[in-house]
């Protein structure tokens, strides 16, 4: 039986419904102006034929890039379980990954991508397993931070499911990093985020862990 969520229930449920954005051709024909300005003045011939269109090209990519703010309504609809035998009902873990994800870096606009696992703990409620791909990039498609990702993540499911624990971890490589800076050469940021019953225990931890191929 599928149930579909009340998004004035909970904050992160609110976002997962569906936000389009109020962007006007008009300014988004604005936006390409003054992109193909800062361009021309970091050295980019905007007049040549193969980069008349960058600058177009470029705000709609970044649109695109960007959606995980309008939200995704399909995440709204979780399934119940079997188990119906009060709090201590437990069920095996259910783990999806790798799930790959791009993202924006909020500080300098530069892109980090990578890979995400997801794993939780039914109690009465289940989701499909493509829209654990959909939370994923429901978060990621933003201008964000890692370390923000794997938390909104981890809180959207405990909302959406109350399972006895959620599990996220995330390893990604940052271009803010490869490209300017220290400009390590391919380093992984790696985070994990546990809520519930991982949490508690560290058994379960290294059972997602290695399910997921993981060594620490």
């Amino acid at each position: 039986m599928s149930l579909h969520l009340d998004p004035t229930e909970d904050d992160f449920v609110t976002t997962m419904a569906l936000h389009p954005r109020d962007i006007s051709e008009e300014q988004l024909r604005k936006f390409e102006g003054y992109v193909g300005e800062i361009f021309r003045a970091f050295g980019m011939d905007v007049t040549d034929p193969g980069t008349a269109l960058t600058p177009r090209r470029y705000i709609r990519a970044l649109l695109d890039a960007t959606d995980g703010y309008e939200g995704d309504p399909k995440l709204l609809t979780v399934f119940e379980t079997e188990c119906r035998e009060g709090p201590d009902c437990r069920s095996s873990q259910v783990i999806e990954g790798p799930i790959p994800f791009f993202s924006l870096c909020e500080h300098h606009v530069l892109p980090f991508h990578g890979r995400a696992y997801v794993g939780y703990i039914p109690h009465e409620h289940i989701i499909g397993l493509s829209k654990l791909t959909r939370l994923v990039r429901l978060f990621a498609k933003r201008f964000t931070l890692q370390e923000r990702v794997g938390r909104e993540i981890a809180d959207g499911l405990e909302a959406m499911l109350q399972p006895h624990g959620v599990a996220v971890y995330l390893e990604a490589q940052h271009l803010c990093v490869q490209m300017r800076g220290v400009r390590e050469e391919a380093p992984y940021t790696k985070t994990t985020h546990w809520r519930g019953l991982y949490d508690a225990e560290p058994a379960l931890r290294a059972e997602f862990m290695a399910a997921c191929g993981i060594r620490r």
